[in-house]
């Protein structure tokens, strides 16, 4: 039986059609009643959407009917959740929360007693459960309570592990996205001496990945350099991944940030394995930049479940994607906006991030094409034949990588060549095609 809810990241969809409070309430039974003891303790979070109230209110009466405890932590960043349910001991951690989707969107994910995303058999047996049906057994109802000082919790966390990180002088402009990180972000910051200025703080359950975030970095890029700012770094609704900016307004995307860290903590001796996973969209430049550095380099699949399979199978500490999710095993279980920021700053160690040079990355165009079904692009030789023809042509150059997205109706066409000039007219050539072909 293959998952019909569950994606690469949750169940995720149009909140109140799709993603219904009934199926919310349907859902967080079959969790908790999977989830280990008598009486699970189940803490819930979520962004700033205004569907995530509902979702919420339904999550939290699908755990109690179930026989557990809701604990509720209110909006805080996706990856605060694999670190409260190693602070409290809960049994099962649930994020209301569609990431960089706009907020029309939602979406549920679900993270094991141990801090790691539930596994595809896990998220199978939940939808076996729901096909089964539930019912709420009267003698058995948990309570529902709201978990104070979460927020804390989780900036505990981050002093505790950058603490000694000094940003006295630092001036630092924030976009939170007008979401999850719109508290937490700048409080940690200027807990460590940086001058804070922050951008869509002000969340109104609308305005969430709104022209802004790490989906849209032009406004960032544009107010860096005119405000004299020395950084900048973007969030995106739920703060599980982080893009950055440097003074001159250049956008220094996830490979760069990964290749900093993987540098970083190589020369100070906690890079698990020598070692750091990737994702097929990762820019060549990296690879190369690694093989001189002698760091081994793992590719998968998109989406940072797979490079967090990865990096338990080898046992290594360090992964990412491009889009910004960074995984640091020796901090947290999963993408973590915030932590990777503070990451990239004690890379740098006091220097700038315009003068950077972890790596030299090959012209890369990627573009996103909207289709009726994305699964429908493995069954088109015409694409298949163009994807092949270009590759053939950029061999030893370059590459081409044309994948249907995890998440949204959507087909990726990345072409990485020697020219800004020759990856912009293959893309927009293998862009144009897929639009006739699938939209």
């Amino acid at each position: 039986m293959a998952r019909k809810l569950f994606g690469t990241d949750g169940v995720r969809g149009a909140a109140g059609e799709f993603l219904s409070a009934e199926l919310a309430l349907a859902l967080a039974q079959a969790a908790t009643r999977q989830a280990p003891g008598q009486r699970p303790q189940v803490v819930i979070l979520r962004d700033t959407r205004e569907s995530g109230e509902m979702l919420q209110s339904a999550l939290a009466a699908g755990v109690s009917s179930a026989g557990g405890d809701a604990l509720l932590a209110g909006v805080l960043p996706t990856p605060a959740a694999p670190l409260l349910l190693a602070r409290y001991g809960f049994d099962l951690a649930i994020v209301v929360s569609a990431s960089h989707n706009p907020y029309q969107d939602n979406g549920i994910k679900f993270f094991a007693a141990d801090g790691y995303k539930l596994s595809d058999e896990r998220e199978l047996e939940i939808e076996r459960a729901l096909e089964g049906g539930t019912t709420a057994d009267a003698a058995t109802i948990g309570r529902v309570r709201v978990l104070r000082g979460a927020p804390e919790d989780y900036l505990r966390e981050l002093h505790t592990r950058f603490g000694e990180l000094d940003l006295q002088g630092l001036d630092v402009l924030l976009d939170c996205a007008n979401g999850a990180t719109y508290q937490v972000a700048p409080e940690i910051f200027r807990r460590l001496g940086a001058h804070v200025t922050v951008l869509a703080d002000t969340p109104d359950g609308r305005n969430i990945n709104d022209d802004c975030g790490s989906t849209h970095l032009q406004t960032l890029s544009d107010a860096v350099p005119r405000g004299g700012h020395a950084i900048g770094f973007a969030f995106d609704g739920d703060g599980d991944r982080v893009l950055a900016v440097d003074r001159r307004g250049v956008i220094v995307d996830g490979d760069e940030l990964l290749a900093l860290a993987a540098l970083h903590l190589r020369g100070q001796e906690r890079l698990r394995g020598d070692g750091v996973v990737v994702t097929v969209m990762t820019n060549y430049g990296f690879h190369t930049a690694m093989q001189q550095a002698g760091v081994a380099v793992a590719t998968t699949n998109v989406g940072d479940r797979y490079v967090l399979e990865e990096l338990r199978k080898r046992g290594w500490t360090l992964g990412g994607e491009q889009s910004g999710h960074i995984i640091d095993m020796g901090f947290n279980r999963t993408g973590d906006g915030i932590a990777s920021a503070l990451l990239t700053l004690e890379s740098l160690a006091g220097r700038d991030l315009s003068a950077r040079e972890a790596m030299a990355r090959l012209p890369q165009r990627l573009v996103s094409v909207r289709v009726r079904d994305r699964d429908a692009l493995a069954h088109s030789p015409a694409v298949a034949e163009a994807v092949q023809t270009t590759a053939d042509g950029l061999a030893g150059r370059g590459r081409v990588l044309v994948r249907s997205s995890g998440t949204e109706p959507l087909v990726r066409v990345m072409v990485e060549a020697p020219s800004d000039h020759e990856a912009h007219e293959l893309c927009k050539r293998l862009a144009a095609l897929v639009q006739r072909e699938l939209a």
